[in-house]
């Protein structure tokens, strides 16, 4: 597993503690995660800030996250959102969720998330089958990182233009320009990189911002 962050734990703790943009809900959650043997798999706080701020941007009312692990960003996406907006959250774990609903119904944003556990393709290709592509504002893309180009292609059609997808953990601690890692992920995180840097579809950055977040405008 990556790294939570790419930058320096001192720098990285510097940032977490100044930000300022945390709940007492998020914060909890947060520690509460990090407890976990998988607990890297938490975005930051200041990633959080982050996808929350674009979300406020761009207006976003219909939003995607594909991967929620216990909640945070859904939690952080959906505190964006507008009373009447909807996420909605694909995830193959009952056990891990569980954990976000908690603290959900604690923030009063319960209703604003729309859990599915079932693969996410399954998901977003079943929104597809019901009409609702160019119907969302926002995807945020943190999971099986394998897939994240049947992931990609299919926000990518359910995005409204000038819709956003931000996809997480782009640099893998370094191991995308590392010649001698060629695992399944990292081969996979390397092809997408430059498929969304090439893609005419989109404008894109990659930002150095937790273990590297790409942020991708539909045109």
């Amino acid at each position: 597993m990556a790294r939570r962050s790419i930058i320096a734990d001192d720098i990285d703790s510097y940032v977490t503690q100044t930000l300022g943009k945390e709940t007492p809900i998020q914060r909890r959650l947060r520690a509460e995660t990090m407890k976990l043997p998988m607990g890297l798999m938490q975005i930051g706080a200041d990633q959080g800030a982050f996808l929350a701020l674009l979300v406020r941007l761009i207006g976003a009312k219909r939003c995607l996250e594909i991967g929620t692990f216990t909640g945070y960003s859904a939690l952080t996406v959906a505190s964006a959102l507008p009373p009447d907006g909807k996420l909605i959250a694909c995830d193959v774990s009952e056990e891990w969720t569980g954990i976000g609903r908690r603290y959900w119904r604690e923030a009063g944003l319960e209703s604003r998330i729309d859990l599915r556990i079932a693969p996410a393709a399954e998901t977003l290709r079943g929104l597809l089958a019901a009409g609702d592509a160019g119907r969302f504002d926002f995807a945020f893309i943190d999971a099986d990182k394998s897939n994240y180009d049947t992931y990609y292609e299919l926000c990518l059609q359910l995005l409204r233009p000038n819709g956003l997808i931000a996809i997480d953990n782009v640099l893998w601690s370094g191991a995308v320009f590392d010649d001698r890692k060629q695992d399944a992920d990292t081969v996979a995180l390397r092809a997408i990189n430059l498929k969304i840097r090439d893609d005419a579809r989109v404008e894109s950055v990659l930002l150095t911002i937790g273990d590297g977040l790409t942020i991708a405008r539909k045109r």
